[in-house]
């Protein structure tokens, strides 16, 4: 059996795991920017089999990109333009229905409050369920003169970013294929081969990926519909569908998710709290599946990741970069690593550094042969 031997190989890991950390750090500041890549790269994806059909059919780059960016465009606004009565009518029932489930949640959290007044004396002296109603009936008299501006700005801050995924998209499908290219003739010929493998790798780490994140949403809303059929919520597999695409979102989308099945949970069953509670259980039960199943089952075997490594970085990205981690972490280690590893085959192997060396000879000598001699 012939051993490989690879020096670089823990340093390189080592390596690549700190980096992982601190891209996650620098991209949590970024994230204006960060997430409508994200975004685009899930539309680039989703649209790239389409441009290679028509590519295969002898249409350019150039033209296929604009083919398929200006159907999927017309298609979108089409699709608006057909909705957005029912849209307009939705809106309405959403905004009625959210004081209804709202006031549900408030009940629930009344009970739980005067539950613990009841059994420990110390709520019972802090009248913690009176302050609560106090704040809660404060809250809701100012909500609109106090909330309305807030979200109105933050609305306004996002929405430039929310424009650029189709523009970024746009320009991966047209260009993509000429960045590539521009990366390849950047470096020596010599490691001409490896730079063809790494920005291989790097797109095949990316194309798996979201094929994973798309099998985890499907397995997370199955089983988020599943269970809360059991329970008896209405409306089990909307739930479902919507947390489970909601957990795509950085900070607010777990925490809204499990927010939104307790108040409908509260709602539905105003008078029994166990109801909620055996909602919280189960989101717990699907997040914990989801760290230590679904994911190393799904974006961890489609990256070819150890599960143990998996979980373990998992748990660094959320402790790194809160949610932010939690969604970055695994395509981002995969892609740190691809890269660090093709940098430590090329430094463990000395033919490839005698044609670099032989490389620059020759190329020295080329542009010296009709130099005089130096004196």
């Amino acid at each position: 059996m012939t051993r490989t031997h690879n020096p670089a190989g823990p340093l390189i890991w080592t390596l690549g795991l700190a980096l992982t950390c601190l891209l996650l750090f620098l991209f949590q500041k970024a994230l204006w920017l960060v997430l409508p890549v994200l975004f685009a790269l899930i539309a680039y994806y989703l649209l790239l089999p389409l441009k290679r059909r028509l590519l295969l059919a002898g249409v350019s780059h150039d033209g296929a990109a604009a083919l398929v960016g200006t159907a999927i465009f017309a298609l979108l606004a089409l699709l608006l333009g057909l909705v957005s009565p029912a849209l307009a009518q939705l809106a309405d029932a959403v905004q009625e229905g959210g004081m209804r489930y709202l006031d549900g949640g408030l009940r629930l959290l009344d009970t739980a409050l005067r539950w613990l007044e009841n059994r420990f004396a110390f709520a019972a002296r802090a009248g913690l369920a009176t302050e609560a109603a106090t704040q809660v009936a404060s809250l809701r008299e100012g909500l609109a003169a106090r909330h309305l501006a807030d979200a109105a700005l933050t609305a306004a801050v996002w929405l430039p970013s929310v424009l650029l995924v189709p523009f970024i998209a746009f320009f991966m499908l047209r260009d993509g294929w000429r960045f590539r290219r521009f990366l390849a003739n950047a470096v020596p010929n010599a490691f001409f081969e490896r730079t063809l493998l790494l920005l291989d790798r790097l797109d095949r780490t990316a194309r798996l990926y979201f094929q994973g994140l798309i099998r985890l949403t499907v397995l997370d809303a199955l089983c988020l519909a599943l269970g809360l059929w059991i329970i008896g919520l209405s409306s089990p597999l909307l739930l479902g569908v919507l947390t489970a695409v909601l957990a795509w979102i950085p900070y607010v989308g777990s925490i809204a998710g499990c927010l939104l099945v307790v108040l409908v949970a509260a709602t539905d069953y105003p008078g029994n709290p166990s109801i909620a509670l055996a909602a919280i259980a189960l989101f717990i039960g699907v997040r914990l599946l989801d760290d230590f199943v679904f994911m190393p089952m799904t974006i961890g075997r489609s990256l070819r990741m150890h599960p143990l490594l998996t979980v373990l970085m998992i748990f660094a990205g959320g402790a790194v970069a809160g949610v932010t981690g939690l969604v970055l972490v695994l395509p981002l280690l995969a892609s740190v690593m691809a890269v660090g590893e093709t940098v430590g085959a090329v430094l463990a192997d000395p033919r490839l550094r005698a044609r670099h060396r032989h490389a620059l000879a020759l190329r020295q000598a080329a542009v010296t042969r009709d130099l005089p001699p130096p004196a």
